[in-house]
């Protein structure tokens, strides 16, 4: 029988068992005969058959089945490599099961695993992971090497982790692998701690092992141990290696050692691109971005090649000194070399853009990119945001959204700041929903900013559900609800938390700048010194903004004098330094002081703006400093240019109404280029009171209730100047028409700090401390009064009923109460501070003149408007 076959080379082959002997396949594809087998016979087989055992004995047969199966295998391996290096994952996977069963070779799982960490399939290589398994391949050396590699690219450290840990041969490019995969992922205390384990086993080191801890060293911070590393790599010899060089540049700049990274660079003997961008970016990241500038510029002098990421470092250096012309060079350069279309390049370029405030440039650019990701769209809503373009940056969030792209972390808090600066609740709260949805409340970022939105709007309960669900604070969570608290008039509440704080958070600088205004707001001398003390203990004094919040407290708490020692100390004043110092002499009625600091503000070079000039403007208003007012009034608008505001208009009034020019301010108002508010026209209804002017009163009235018909002060202002007047029809009128529109008048409220509590006391309540000590210590001043002749204010009481009930009500307001207390509690040589929500009244004002004579006691007390020092029966408003 005559029986062929196809060969590779000559088209037959002599079969195996001719000859009585065992053949061995030629390279040319013949065979060669061995000797042993009886059996043997010439034949052929035909092309079309690949393996024929009819006629041949068992043992025969077997060895057959088993060299066709070894071409079989071989030609599987082959097929699968194939299509592995075609990068056709799913083919690569469909054969893999389909020849599961036969042993493969490992280059060929190899080649698989490859293709699985090439394109992050965790799924499919697991399975690869399982088949090997399954089918017992030994796993040592490079295939063992390349399981690591697979589930470290595909994300999954625990696993890849594992098998590195019972792996016998560990060389270096696992453990290099492994320190760069928690490096990844920002684990950079795990990739130290595999590079001592390293140093431990006396592991052979290279150039990448160093480059990646000096990233991680550099992350954490870690100059010292940066600096052993650097001593490692001269010893080994890799100081010559460019990478090495480069990443010890940037470890230098990344700590803060400029000068270490620049003698690195001089040092170079040979610079690569790479050299040139690690100084650019370092000296940028060290705000030091004209030296960053000088780099670029050097570069393209030598003629080096720069590539997209040193024009990115380029253009951030632009943004961060807001050089808009230099940014338009660097665009025009970059669309001659080709980098205009470049993401990185335009999503960088569109953030210059919008940094420097041309946000006309930044659209340009966001509407002529090829595509938009989500950078794109979070460095627009952020350019709105920051130009306080809020409603254009809040309805970018929502149109991003539309076009099917999720808002990330850094695009949410973008928004929410755009929110929080608007005052616009309503669209953070839409924010907040998305937040929810996205199960993005667990970042501390996002809650953070959530809070701060709440608290900015003006909902402090919504910051308070916030914060307290969330699993981890950090110290801007307790300075972001502290700072609420203060900003929301809620200084209670920022007092408490910040002493529920101490026992989890060390306060910083901004706490304190924080916490400062709650103690100014409640007059909480005590607690104010007491932080100013913490501020001594811990170095925060050299703070610019720390030490101008002290001031600001010292000044609100009536302690002017320690203001101004604090002042003098500070060695290079701001404009807010100096305007805290004139606001403080306006409130304490300083005026001539007031005029004199701003005086040596000019002539320190400093500029005043527009709350200095409303500052200046109040204390002159405040000290009946008429010429001088309206003297920094034209100053304002003709030397500065700087255009009145409502408040600006509101203190002039309030000068020509305090000095008794009537008419005058009436027809300022009626002059004036803006529309007055209810407040411009409250202050001509003071000035009408002072001067018992009641038709010109009325006059005003009607434009103030017509602007503000639900604030009760203003018909309680109206009431007095009628009471005044003993017109107590019109006073029962002004009640019934109170009562009929349901107002409820706001309540005098006054409260003293003793010992460092806030003791509270509100008019016409009867529980509060020693009352019945204070109500016979007031009945007792009041009989003195009367006897010695001072006339008591009894129309402030607004009831005309007999002598004895509006001495009643007159005991009960609220600043009496207060006095009183303070006459009981505090040692005659204590300051007796009083601060109390509305204005002081008349008769609470005589009485506090009659007790700082009678008693010998010195009292400050601030009202809503300003502070009266009461000392030896007088008063520094000088009535």
């Amino acid at each position: 029988m005559l029986l062929t076959t196809k060969t590779s080379s000559t088209g037959f082959w002599v079969c195996p068992f001719a000859n009585n002997s065992r053949e061995k396949p030629l390279k040319n594809g013949t065979s060669q005969a061995l000797p042993g087998n009886p059996y043997s016979r010439t034949s052929l087989f035909p092309s079309s058959v690949s393996h024929i055992s009819i006629g041949l004995p068992p043992k025969a047969s077997v060895l057959s089945a088993n060299r066709t199966r070894n071409i079989r295998s071989i030609d599987n391996n082959t097929e699968i490599i194939k299509f592995c290096e075609l990068g056709n994952l799913d083919k690569a996977m469909e054969l893999l099961f389909k020849y599961e069963k036969l042993k493969l070779d490992a280059r060929t799982y190899c080649s698989l695993l490859q293709l699985c960490a090439e394109y992050k399939s965790i799924d499919n290589g697991r399975e690869v992971h399982s088949i090997i398994e399954r089918n017992g391949i030994e796993t040592g050396g490079v295939l063992e090497s390349k399981l690591v590699f697979m589930y470290v690219s595909c994300g999954h450290l625990i696993e890849g982790r594992r098998i590195f840990d019972r792996s016998e041969s560990k060389n270096v490019f696992l453990w290099n692998l492994l320190m760069n995969g928690y490096a990844k992922i920002g684990n950079f205390k795990e990739s130290v701690n595999m590079y001592y384990r390293m140093l431990e086993l006396g592991i052979e080191m290279n150039s990448y092992t160093f480059s990646c801890i000096l990233k991680c060293f550099a992350a954490l911070e870690n100059v010292v141990e940066g600096e052993k590393v650097h001593e490692k790599i001269l010893k080994l010899g890799f100081g010559s290696y460019s990478a090495v060089v480069n990443s010890l540049i940037s470890f230098y700049f990344k700590c803060g050692r400029s000068g270490s990274g620049q003698k690195l660079f001089d040092e170079m003997r040979e610079r690569d691109v790479v050299s040139w961008n690690s100084m650019i970016s370092g000296y940028v990241a060290n705000g030091l971005a004209v030296k960053g500038i000088k780099f670029f510029m050097e570069m393209l002098r030598l003629g080096v090649d720069v590539d997209l990421a040193s024009m990115v470092s380029a253009l951030a250096a632009c943004a961060s000194i807001k050089d808009m012309l230099l940014s338009r060079a660097i665009h025009a350069y970059a669309v001659k070399a080709g980098f205009d279309l470049k993401m990185p390049f335009t999503n960088t370029l569109l953030d210059v853009y919008a940094k420097c405030g041309d946000m006309d440039g930044a659209v340009c650019v966001f509407e002529n990119m090829g595509e938009q990701n989500i950078v794109s769209w979070t460095s627009m809503i952020a350019g709105y945001a920051r130009e306080g373009l809020s409603y254009e940056a809040i309805e970018l969030f929502h149109e991003m959204r539309k076009k099917g792209i999720d808002p990330d972390v850094f695009t949410v808090t973008s928004t929410l700041h755009a929110c929080a600066c608007s005052g616009s609740l309503e669209s953070g709260m839409k924010v907040h929903a998305y937040i929810k949805e996205k199960n993005m409340e667990t970042n501390l970022v996002v809650s953070n900013a959530l809070m701060d939105m709440f608290a900015k709007c003006g909902s402090m309960e919504n910051a308070e559900a916030v914060f307290s669900q969330m699993p981890a604070k950090d110290i801007v969570s307790w300075n972001t609800m502290i700072g609420g608290y203060s900003k929301n008039s809620l200084a209670n509440e920022a007092l408490s938390l910040f002493a529920k704080m101490q026992p989890h958070k060390r306060p910083d600088d901004v706490t304190v700048t924080c916490i400062l205004p709650a103690c100014a707001s409640l007059a909480a001398l005590d607690r104010g010194q007491e932080i100013h003390g913490y501020i001594l203990r811990n170095g925060l004094s050299s703070d610019h903004f720390v030490v101008n919040a002290l001031i600001d407290m010292y000044v609100k708490c009536g302690a002017l004098v320690m203001a101004k020692l604090l002042f003098r100390k500070i060695l290079s004043k701001d404009l807010v330094s100096w305007t805290i110092m004139i606001a403080g002499y306006a409130m304490h009625g300083f005026g001539t002081e007031a005029v004199a600091t701003f005086r040596k503000m000019r002539q320190a070079g400093i500029e005043p703006d527009e709350v200095s000039f409303i500052s200046i403007l109040y204390a002159c208003s405040h000290s009946g400093l008429l010429d001088a007012g309206w003297r920094f009034f034209n100053i304002m608008r003709n030397e500065f240019y700087i255009e009145p505001n409502l408040e600006h208009y509101t203190c002039m009034v309030d000068l020509l109404a305090r000095a008794g020019k009537l008419s005058k301010a009436y027809k300022f108002i009626k002059g004036m280029p803006i529309e007055p508010d209810a407040t411009v026209w409250g202050a001509l209804l003071c000035g009408c009171r002072i001067y018992h002017d009641v038709d010109m009163a009325e006059k005003v009235a009607e434009h103030v209730f017509e602007l503000e018909p639900e604030n009760t002060g203003h018909y309680v202002l109206l009431a007095n100047i009628y009471a005044e007047a003993e017109k107590w029809e019109e006073v029962k009128r002004l009640q019934e028409k109170i009562g009929k529109r349901a107002l409820k008048k706001n309540s005098g409220c006054s409260w003293i700090e003793i010992r460092g509590k806030a003791y509270i006391f509100v008019s016409g309540d009867s529980a509060f401390p020693q009352a019945k000590s204070i109500k016979f210590l007031l009945r007792d001043l009041r009989r003195k009064m009367n006897e010695q002749g001072h006339s008591s204010k009894q129309k402030y009481a607004l009831i005309n009923e007999d002598e004895i009930e509006k001495e009643v009500a007159l005991c009960g307001h609220s600043e009496k109460l207060a006095m009183a207390f303070g006459v009981l509690s505090l040692p005659p040589s204590k300051t007796i501070r009083v601060t109390k929500n509305l204005r002081i009244c008349g008769d609470c004002h005589e009485m506090a003149k009659f007790i700082s004579k009678m008693l010998g006691r010195e009292i400050l007390l601030r009202d809503s408007s300003r502070f009266h020092h009461f000392k030896d029966g007088s008063c520094s408003c000088r009535g």
